[in-house]
Parts: C-alpha cells; sequence; structure tokens
C-alpha cells in the first residue's frame, strides 16, 4: 500500500498518462456512444428530477473503478453510483488507502438533454489532500489536469486564473435552490447584490475549469459531495486560485464543511464572496 505523499508523488511520475488514457476510454467506450443517443430506460431519477442517472454514469464508474486500482494497487475507488448504492463506502476518503474520487458523467442532466457540458471527473487523494486531478469533456475532446505543486494545463498549456477586472460585475455560478436548506438560501442571497452577477450553475467540474481559465469568477456551493469538487478544488488551486467555506476555512473533502462555500480566481474573490455569503445569513 502507498505509504507516504513521496510514493504518490512517484506514481504520478510515471502514470499520470495512463490515467488520463483511462479517463478517455471510459468516456470513448461508454459516454459517448450514447451521448443524444439514450432510450427512456437508460435514464433514471436518484432524488427528484434534477438528479439523473444514466447507464452511461454506471458503465464509465465501472470501467474506471476496474481500472484505476490496477494503475495503484492498494488504492480504492469512491465513485458517485457506487456511493449512491452503499452510502458507506463514501467513508474510504477518511481512511489511510489512497483513494480516485470518482464523477463518471458530471453533468448528467446536460448529457441526457443532448448539452455538451458535461465532463468525467477523477481526482487522486490520501489523508484527505487531493494530489491529482483530471477534468475531461469528451464532448468538447478537452482535458484539464492538475498535479498538486506542478500547477493546472488544459490539453498541455499551462492555466492561469488571474483576477476579475477591477470595476466589473462579478460573475458567479451559485448552487439549485434544489439543493439547498433554508439556511443556505438566505445565505446565496447575499450575492443578490450591486457588483455581482450570480447564475446558475451547470456541471461543476466545467465551473471549476471556467474559474481556472479565468473566464469565471467564483462559484457559491451548497453541497460538499467529494466527486464534484475534489478534482475542481484541486485544478482551480494549481492555476493561482483559491477556496473558502463561510467560516473562512479551505473546504475539506473529507466533510464537515461550514456551507455555502467559495471557489475563486483569486484569494481576494474568495473573502468577497464569503463575505456576501456570512451577510446573507
Amino acid at each position: 500500500m502507498i505509504g507516504d505523499i513521496e510514493t504518490i508523488e512517484e506514481f504520478l511520475a510515471r502514470h499520470t498518462s495512463d490515467v488520463e488514457e483511462a479517463v478517455r476510454q471510459a468516456a470513448a467506450a461508454e459516454i459517448m456512444p450514447r451521448f443524444r443517443q439514450l432510450a427512456a430506460h437508460e435514464v433514471d431519477q436518484k432524488s427528484g428530477p434534477h438528479d439523473l442517472v444514466t447507464d452511461a454514469d454506471r458503465k464509465a464508474e465501472l470501467y474506471l473503478t476496474e481500472v484505476l486500482p490496477k494503475l495503484l494497487p492498494g488504492s480504492v475507488v469512491v465513485g458517485e453510483e457506487a456511493v449512491h448504492a452503499n452510502p458507506a463506502s463514501y467513508e474510504a476518503i477518511q481512511e489511510e488507502a489512497p483513494v480516485w474520487i470518482v464523477d463518471p458523467v458530471d453533468g448528467t442532466r446536460q448529457f441526457v438533454h443532448g448539452d455538451p457540458g458535461f465532463c468525467t471527473l477523477v481526482a487522486l487523494a490520501h489523508r484527505g489532500v487531493v494530489h491529482a486531478s483530471w477534468t475531461f469533456a469528451p464532448a468538447r475532446d478537452q482535458l484539464a489536469t492538475a498535479i498538486r505543486g506542478q500547477g493546472a494545463l488544459l490539453d498541455g498549456a499551462p492555466l492561469h486564473a488571474g483576477s476579475p477586472e477591477p470595476g466589473r460585475d462579478l460573475q458567479v455560478a451559485t448552487s439549485h435552490p434544489d439543493y439547498t436548506t433554508d439556511e443556505q438560501k438566505r445565505a446565496l442571497l447575499g450575492l443578490w447584490t450591486d457588483g455581482v452577477r450570480p447564475r446558475a450553475c451547470g456541471s461543476a467540474g466545467l465551473e471549476y475549469l471556467a474559474i481556472a481559465r479565468g473566464e469565471l469568477d467564483a462559484t457559491a456551493f451548497s453541497w460538499e459531495a467529494a466527486w464534484d469538487h475534489a478534482a475542481g478544488i484541486l485544478l482551480v488551486e494549481e492555476a493561482g486560485g483559491a477556496h473558502l467555506t463561510r467560516a473562512g476555512e479551505p473546504f475539506r473533502i473529507t466533510g464537515g464543511n461550514v456551507l455555502p462555500f467559495t471557489a475563486a480566481r483569486d484569494a481576494a474573490t474568495a473573502r468577497r464572496v464569503v463575505e456576501l455569503l456570512s451577510d446573507g445569513a
């Protein structure tokens, strides 16, 4: 079993391209053949009409669950669909084994409606620290990667989040109301103020990519499922951005965060969004 960070770094030095290939192959084999080809019986609801799952989600996750631990013996997979079937499996994020955190189709609603705004998210974490991430948008043939301490790339080119232009309204992607408590709704109302332009978020993974590219200023999310956030949080960090919870602490993939939280292009923007969320609450 992996015993320390250096060993994970050695693994990544040897096998990052193998993980990339696995992500691409999962999409090629199980996701893209079903894009805009889904039959009614291949789509189900989980918690509600905005929480969908398809055969592409299930089969792509199974593919990655088989392949990834073979690349890193002793590692385990925590995938969205497996956790839905067995919630106790989520606890592996807090245990000693390295963990692959997988969202096979992030943006399933978009996928179901034939919108290319979806992606596959994979993150490698150990002891609560995300060491590497892969964000693959197969319908756009875009791959963003990040390795802790080594920067973020989009299709091989460095990503730099930069800072919002002074005097321009902040563009902030926010949680869908269906996934917020009354307290979180009040907090999010703090964003409806002069100088901020909030909008509903799409695929969380692609919103994080937009921040890393400097195309979106911040997010304000009210849920903490690691498969939605682990890959993007590292991508934003390595592109020069920051993330904070409403308690003023960095977001933790192991949970227990004070929500909503933000990821932003720079630390100053993250602090401003958190202040607005606190004012709203």
